[in-house]
């Protein structure tokens, strides 16, 4: 059987949280070079610290909202676009410079993808759907994002399956929240955020209202796993799948963390920002895709609490 020839990628926001670990991790059958495009906003330069040597590096300081992206994407087979302001509560205070990132940013991009003819894989949030009563999938035509972080996100899958017809091929993965290790790890979210200060012995703050309340998380390791499988299978169908490993509870998540640190407080407080509230989602389709979650919320925990090599 001929062999394929590998892909040369374009990771945008390579140095962040997903990204950090991403670049590390591509399947070396599929992928022979990885190009790294990050604005150095967030000063993640320890994310291109001892990078695999099975894949060829190529690493470039510039933002989406400026840089000559033809030049960037010469050469280049698949670019997937991680570059965003991710933190949702914050967001509530910058609404404008997320929108600006987020939606104009990928407009951009979007557009320098099918002006060369490359496909665009766009991780989008399952923070789209807000509050929810019932199991929701992608069907679901009741969205209700809760931050201009989600709406900025609902935006831009709405103007990418707008240029659909006009010949973009893209894919839309609402990821769930992202919890484990990286290399470029961030805290601001749920688990991780969670999980740093029962490393340092201090009590984790819950809002009372969100105890109960479950909501999908992904492992990074899944993320991963899930991008690669797009990357063999060419999942460039212009389809939106939800991507996630479990659906949880706060409750859930602190369990678990007491599992690595028993003696961890919890501190209810009363919060008037909240991403979203309760609601639970279907990963069906993107599953009926071969896709099969491994990680559990205990898996990343642990991987996070290994990688602190002091106690407080």
């Amino acid at each position: 059987m001929a062999q394929h020839p590998k892909k040369t990628i374009l990771v945008t926001g390579a140095l962040g949280h997903i990204g950090s670990r991403l670049v590390r991790e591509f399947s070396p059958a599929l992928v022979g070079r990885v190009i790294m495009l990050d604005n150095l906003s967030t000063q993640r330069y320890a994310s291109l610290f001892d990078l695999p040597r099975t894949i060829d590096y190529a690493f470039y300081e510039d933002d989406i909202r400026t840089a000559d992206l033809n030049t960037h994407l010469a050469g280049v087979d698949v670019v997937v676009h991680l570059a965003a302001i991710t933190d949702a509560p914050s967001s509530k205070d910058t609404p404008e410079e997320t929108f600006d990132v987020n939606l104009k940013g990928t407009i951009r991009l979007a557009e320098a993808c099918r002006a060369n003819g490359i496909p665009l894989l766009f991780p989008s949030t399952t923070s789209v759907y807000g509050t929810q009563a019932e199991l929701v999938d992608e069907t679901s035509s009741e969205l209700k994002p809760q931050s201009p972080y989600a709406d900025s996100k609902l935006q831009a899958e709405k103007y990418l399956q707008s240029q659909k017809q006009a010949g973009l091929k893209f894919v839309i993965c609402r990821f769930g929240t992202i919890f484990g290790w990286a290399v470029g790890m961030r805290f601001h979210t749920a688990v991780n955020k969670f999980t740093w200060p029962a490393i340092h012995g201090l009590p984790i703050t819950v809002w009372k209202t969100a105890w109960e309340q479950k909501r999908p998380y992904l492992y990074l390791g899944d993320c991963v796993e899930a991008i690669n499988l797009i990357l063999e299978k060419n999942v460039f169908d212009g389809e939106i799948y939800n991507v996630l490993t479990t659906n949880s509870a706060v409750k859930d998540i602190v369990e678990t963390i007491r599992q690595f640190a028993p003696d961890v407080k919890v501190s209810y407080v009363d919060s008037a920002i909240m991403n979203q509230l309760s609601y639970e989602v279907s990963d069906n389709k993107f599953r009926a895709r071969g896709f099969f979650s491994k990680g559990r919320l205990k898996d990343g925990i642990q991987e996070t609490f290994s990688h602190f090599s002091y106690k407080a």
